[in-house]
């Protein structure tokens, strides 16, 4: 036990020996730089300076957030990114805003254009009734190739071809009737009748000058005359139910129910079968006269009678309504009408006082020499209603 005490003490007094001599070096090393001239610190602490910017340097490469400059660069571009968002926020609501602004003027922009349209189209209408309203038109027949006029009666300047073996008395002829009733019915026994194509009008034919499409066939010449007399504030029913398709045979028949219904709801005296003359389908026979500068289809009347056998106690009254029509048009446009015919059938028009069958040109003529002819037409009946 006694050895061990005294190893203790030697480690104890090297210890003290030496914090001694190390306090010793720090004394004099405090002394030794204390005597230094104060230029020579200074010099020495500018020398350890660099030392201190480049750990600044690095702990700024490293860790760049805390740079008070890098803190400002980025709050300002935070700022712009909302400033940014908020600006594409507001051109999304101005955009949405701006189009739905834009919609609404371009809608009313659309329905101004369309009334103004509309009124112009009005304008022209009215314009082109007035006109046609003159009997001063310069009016000459120019038929390429004419049938010959065989007509055998002559009530003033009215031409009949009388195909009856009645006779034609002045008594008959005679128009001494008041049309009280002027509501007019127009339908179509040979809906499907067409004329020949032309430029503006083509059309995909279902048969010999035959179409199915009633915008190029005769139901397309009952609309313009529809229109035309409605212009003249007259009431107009436009039926155009096919008669002649898909058969033929017994068009007359399905016709005569489809006015007979009409007239139950719809009293009219006056009932137009608008027809296209088929003279045989000759392609080059186009019956025209020319109306100032216009060239329009002739019309032609075709009245039935009982002379076949069938009962019609209206044909003598159907007559003198086509002659009072006549005499007007042939006043106001002559050569508009061709020769009137008088015939043994008679055509559903036992329906009504003032019925009768009014051909609008042949097969040689184009759907726009039709369209011409209604206004005339129109305006002839306008003057017979007054």
């Amino acid at each position: 036990m006694f050895n061990v005490t005294v190893l203790k003490m030697r480690d104890i007094i090297k210890y003290l020996v030496g914090i001694v001599l190390t306090a010793m070096l720090v004394i004099f090393s405090a002394r030794f730089f204390s005597s230094k001239n104060p230029n020579e610190r200074q010099n020495n602490i500018k020398i350890q300076k660099p030392s201190i910017g480049n750990l600044t340097s690095c702990l700024e490469e490293i860790i760049p957030c805390i740079s008070n400059n890098e803190n400002k660069i980025l709050e300002k571009e935070d700022t712009k990114i909302k400033q940014n968002n908020k600006h594409k926020i507001l051109e999304n609501i101005l955009d949405t805003e701006i189009s739905s602004i834009k919609m609404m003027s371009e809608s009313k922009k659309e329905n101004v254009e369309n009334s103004e349209i509309n009124e112009t189209a009005s304008i022209e209408n009215t314009n082109e009734i007035e006109k046609i309203d003159s009997t001063n038109k310069q009016t000459e027949v120019v038929t390429q190739n004419p049938i010959k006029d065989n007509s055998n009666v002559q009530y003033g300047s009215v031409k009949i071809k009388n195909e009856t073996s009645y006779e034609l008395t002045e008594d008959i002829l005679n128009p001494d009737i008041t049309i009280d009733n002027k509501n007019i019915v127009i339908f179509h026994t040979h809906t499907c009748e067409s004329y020949t194509e032309s430029e503006k009008y083509k059309y995909n034919s279902t048969g010999n000058y035959r179409t199915t499409d009633l915008n190029y066939s005769v139901a397309r010449v009952g609309d313009e005359l529809e229109k035309y007399l409605k212009s003249y504030n007259l009431n107009v029913i436009h039926n155009k139910t096919y008669h002649d398709y898909p058969s033929y045979n017994g068009s007359y028949t399905r016709a005569l129910q489809t006015v007979q219904n009409i007239l139950k709801e719809n009293p009219s005296d006056i009932v137009i079968d608008l027809h296209r003359d088929a003279i045989g389908s000759r392609p080059d026979y186009a019956p025209t006269v020319k109306i100032g500068d216009e060239y329009a289809a002739q019309i032609m009347f075709v009245i039935g009678t009982n002379d076949g056998g069938m009962w019609h106690p209206n044909w003598q009254q159907n007559l003198k309504f086509a002659v009072k029509v006549q005499e007007k048009a042939n006043e106001m446009y002559p050569g508009l009408f061709k020769t009137m015919m008088v015939t043994k059938s008679r055509y559903n028009q036992h329906t009504s006082k003032y019925a009768n069958i009014i051909e609008v040109g042949a097969t040689g003529n184009t759907l726009e020499q039709t369209l011409t002819s209604m206004k005339y037409l129109a305006s002839v009946f306008n003057e017979v209603l007054k």
